[in-house]
């Protein structure tokens, strides 16, 4: 797997002061994307044991609120069996620290029998805090929302909906 970007500092794509990854590669291609450079899987550079220390030590900071998964796509399913791991040992070491991650793919297509299902998905799931998901829809856009592009994405409580398997939306999808 390769990344295009790390950002130690990041206020945009979650609650807080957060630490970003931004992953190369994803097959939805949005119109109007952000971040199409991301599209290619080859783009940025080879995400190491070095690189994964790196976002370690970024998150350990007191006032880091937690890790965001960006894209490109996370959960593609080569990036998923890269990233679990990583996550794993993130919650290892920082349990206090939450985990978002934005995909274009819906979370009843991550659970069910999609392209993006594969063993790691439900584990990635658990160990995530917070999912953004939905394909990014330009007709839909509004830079009114928070942490989120456009209107047909939803910020998900991954513990509470996994649990009870009910959807449990955050607050923050209110305008």
């Amino acid at each position: 797997m390769n990344y295009a970007e790390i950002k130690k500092v990041d206020v945009a794509n979650g609650t807080g002061v957060r630490v970003s990854l931004f992953v190369s590669g994803c097959t939805h291609h949005c119109p109007g994307c952000f971040n199409e450079e991301t599209w290619n899987f080859g783009y940025g550079k080879p995400f190491t044991p070095d690189v994964e220390e790196e976002l370690l030590q970024a998150l350990d900071h007191p006032y880091i609120a937690g890790l965001t998964l960006l894209g490109g796509e996370p959960m593609e399913p080569a990036h998923q069996q890269v990233l679990l791991p990583f996550l794993q040992e993130v919650k290892r070491r920082f349990p206090q620290k939450d985990i978002w991650c934005y995909s274009g793919y819906t979370l009843e297509e991550l659970l069910g029998d999609s392209r993006a299902h594969c063993n790691a998905t439900r584990p990635m799931l658990e160990v995530m805090d917070v999912l953004v998901d939905g394909e990014f829809i330009q007709a839909q856009k509004d830079i009114t929302l928070k942490f989120r592009g456009s209107a047909n994405q939803r910020i998900i409580l991954l513990k509470p909906t996994l649990e009870t398997g009910e959807l449990v939306l955050s607050p923050l999808n209110e305008k």
